[in-house]
């Protein structure tokens, strides 16, 4: 079995909490390997106190408990000086993820991330669906049970069930629910 992939994931990817939740937990069975930088996470905690101080203090204690639990997943920042990219703002998040080793990024801004130019430097670009999805075609059952624990996290804090593709959905993963959802197949 080879080495799972390093994968830097964009501040978008680790905002929304359920989103986050499901990637880290397929990292937690040995998907990938989730890479970021300081710099990703400071943008993360940014977007976060748009929401308010309540929200950018959850951040603030998600980042922490991040750090403390993969100190091995922080990358030092390269500022990508000289490399021109379609949004200049995201010039760091590709050069950081080559500086790192990482096999690619994982966005929800793909157009920021240019397939083409992507590969010229060695990397992939992946929209979380499409990389989950590919992940519960190779390994079903981690990838379910990985999306079962945060869908019971889900749970307990709402009080109320929540269907798996319906949970899925609303975190920008409908393809992974449906797949999760259709008769005969784990979770």
């Amino acid at each position: 079995m080879s080495a799972p992939p390093r994968l830097l994931l964009d501040a978008c990817v680790l905002v929304p909490p359920v989103l986050r939740e499901v990637l880290l937990a397929a990292a937690a069975k040995g998907l990938f390997v989730p890479l970021w930088s300081a710099r990703i996470l400071e943008e993360w905690a940014r977007a976060a106190a748009r929401s308010g101080p309540l929200d950018a203090a959850r951040a603030r204690g998600e980042i922490a408990r991040l750090r403390a639990a993969l100190p091995g997943s922080e990358v030092p920042v390269d500022p990508g000086a000289g490399l021109l990219w379609p949004d200049p703002a995201d010039a760091h998040v590709t050069a950081t993820a080559r500086a790192a080793g990482a096999g690619g990024v994982v966005t929800l801004n793909l157009r920021d991330f240019p397939s083409r130019a992507m590969a010229d430097l060695g990397l992939a670009v992946r929209h979380p669906d499409a990389l989950l999805l590919g992940f519960w075609r190779d390994r079903p059952e981690a990838v379910a049970a990985a999306v079962a624990r945060v869908a019971a996290e889900a749970e307990r804090l709402s009080g109320a069930p929540v269907p798996v593709r319906t949970l899925l959905a609303r975190a920008g993963l409908p393809r992974l629910g449906k797949a999760l959802g259709a008769p005969g197949q784990p979770g």
